[in-house]
This record gives structure tokens, sequence and C-alpha cells, in this order.
């Protein structure tokens, strides 16, 4: 009786893209894979399950790739913030201190480094 099985809602990185974006798009959905993410992000510490683990991962890797695909520096800086963000909410230092060295822009490197002062060492 699979018709009244309930499926799990598909999680926003996971939904294909129907075709090439644009930057003001791509950032868009970093920032919805963000948001979506955060939460697992919290759930995704050393003593989590597997697969809040991994999910995280998906999440994070998704909107990287989506990141590299930019070509406004700006956009994909703030962009890459968001990322970060995300990454330190998981606890996923190695990661968050790659990207922090990949963001150009000074004022926002900056604004970083204040919030989360462990990337700096």
């Amino acid at each position: 009786m699979r018709w009244f099985a309930r499926r799990e809602p598909a999680d926003v990185w996971d939904e294909p893209v129907g075709g090439p974006i644009g930057d003001i798009e791509a950032a868009d959905r970093i920032r919805n894979i963000c948001q979506a993410a955060r939460t697992i992000a919290e759930a995704a510490g050393a003593s989590a399950p597997a697969s809040t683990r991994e999910r995280y991962e998906r999440a994070a890797r998704t909107a990287m790739e989506i990141a590299m695909k930019i070509s406004d520096d700006l956009m994909r800086d703030d962009a890459v913030r968001r990322i970060v963000d995300l990454c330190m909410k998981a606890e996923d230092l190695k990661t968050a201190q790659i990207l922090s060295r990949a963001i150009q822009a000074g004022w926002i490197r900056e604004a970083v480094l204040r919030d989360y002062p462990t990337l700096s060492q």
C-alpha cells in the first residue's frame, strides 16, 4: 500500500536546476539553501547521526558549486559568507577557514573574522 505512504519532502538543495541561471538567481538559491539547512547544520555536530551530517554536507556542497558559477565578485563574496555561516553552525571549521580565505572583499572578510574570530588562526 504505497499509495498512502507519506513521502519525505525533497530538500531545496536536491532540486534540479532547469537551465543556466544568472548571478541574482544563483545568490537567491544559495540564500534559500543556507536558510533551509540552518537547523540541519545546528544538529550536525560531532555526535549527530551520519544521515544528518550527510544532509548538511550535500547542502554545503551544492551551495559551493553554485557559488563558483557566480561572476560578480561582491555577490559571490556574499554567497560565500552565507556558506561560511552555515559551516560554522555545523562546527565545520576546516571548510569555513578555506571559504573565508576565498572572500576577496576586505569588508566582508573583516565582518566574517569579527563574527568568527576562530577563523583567523
